[in-house]
């Protein structure tokens, strides 16, 4: 059962078996292991262990709920450097099939916080309309649409920052604490399309608000952000001419980092990647957190729209799926070859080639694990896939 240790004093008592066990008895196993067989020959010693410790932690997770607390939609979270602002919702957008699952999970659109990150040194004031010809880094973060944030504290911070430090053209980004979803034993909030909803209205901020030009909007997600990452973009594409509404135009480029791009089963094959990768990634599909976050993304809608909604899947297998990326801007996809999501980021790249074609940019890093831009230890795949990404930025 997960969550099983949530409550003082269990909870106590379980951080203080695992913090010895693991530094007592499974660092050293790991150790060793590593030093007989390493889950990639170019992985160090550090990494071995590392990819190993992340995995266990987000194993304990599953059994105490977050070991630490993040910030969320609800407040403003402050601290050094740390320029937030209130984002107000853009119900003035909503329409079709957005509109129909809003109704169908009672869920509504909020004011929620955004927080900005300036490259260093910057002078640029918080939310200053753009100079001329400037373009932005709009970021949406990862966590399986459960956890993390998009504070400048979050792990998941390490991508735009890295973005902005890499590419000259970029000098700040944005980024959307849209609403988390939760589900049984925890109190049931904000399932799809909350985190859309949000997203639109964090773009709809930068175009109408601040005053960028969609065409100078580089929209960037992690993991399950670059699954919203693809929705917000697939419904700018989708209506973008409909007659009553204003709505701005899709953004100029778009970076999908390990794409969660199939929240159904469909890649859960014996042979594939999500099995064959397992020894290499820290993510396990058999661990409760990714069913959790099923059962928590989709709400009262129910786990069959993860087959069959293209905003959700696009890379499910099911045979009924019908979808298509015509009018998608120019796309970067990154992946990481040791990751256990390898099979369905590659049916989305492909899928994605047949209508991009020379507009799509795919770059993977040979040994590198799920989201690896957010492991600032993951050298020197990290600093090597932050440049492909500036260079590509650069072809404009």
């Amino acid at each position: 059962m997960a969550y099983t240790f949530r409550y003082q004093p269990l909870k106590g008592m379980y951080l203080t078996y695992q913090a010895m066990s693991t530094l007592l008895l499974r660092v050293p196993l790991w150790v060793l292991l590593a030093i007989w067989k390493r889950p990639k020959k170019s992985w160090s010693l550090k990494r071995s262990v590392l990819v190993k410790l992340l995995g266990h932690s987000m194993q304990m997770a599953t059994s105490i709920g977050p070991i630490s607390q993040h910030p969320d939609h609800l407040a403003i979270t402050g601290g050094v450097d740390v320029n937030g602002i209130w984002v107000e919702p853009a119900p003035q957008l909503v329409t079709g099939r957005l509109k129909s699952w809003m109704f169908a999970t009672s869920v509504e659109a909020i004011r929620i916080p955004g927080y900005w990150m300036h490259e260093q040194g910057s002078t640029i004031e918080v939310g200053a309309p753009p100079a001329p010809g400037e373009k932005v880094l709009y970021h949406l973060h990862g966590g399986a649409y459960v956890r993390l944030s998009a504070h400048p504290t979050d792990l998941t911070a390490a991508i735009p920052r890295g973005i902005v430090k890499h590419v000259d053209s970029i000098h700040r980004s944005f980024s959307i604490e849209y609403r988390l979803s939760s589900a049984s034993p925890f109190k049931v909030a904000n399932p799809f399309p909350a985190a859309l909803l949000d997203a639109l209205a964090g773009y709809n901020y930068l175009v109408n608000v601040v005053g960028f030009s969609p065409t100078d909007i580089v929209i960037v997600g992690d993991s399950a952000g670059a699954n919203l990452a693809h929705a917000l973009t697939r419904y700018l594409v989708e209506y973008k001419d409909t007659p009553e509404l204003r709505m701005p135009a899709p953004p100029g480029s778009l970076i999908l980092l390990s794409p969660w791009a199939d929240m159904s089963t469909s890649h859960d094959i014996p042979g594939g990647s999500m099995f064959e990768s397992i020894p290499s990634d820290y993510l396990h599909p058999s661990r409760n957190e990714i069913d959790y976050a099923r059962v928590a993304f989709t709400g009262p809608l129910g786990g069959g729209i993860l087959v069959h909604n293209p905003y959700i899947s696009p890379a499910s297998l099911n045979a009924a799926m019908i979808v298509d990326f015509k009018g998608f801007p120019r796309t970067c996809i990154v992946a990481g070859g040791a990751e256990i999501l390898y099979d369905q980021i590659i049916t989305l790249r492909d899928r994605m080639a047949k209508d991009l074609g020379k507009d799509l940019y795919y770059y993977e890093a040979k040994d590198a694990v799920h989201d690896f831009l957010v492991l600032e230890w993951h050298e020197p795949e990290r600093t090597e896939t932050l440049e492909a990404i500036a260079n590509w930025l650069a072809v404009i």
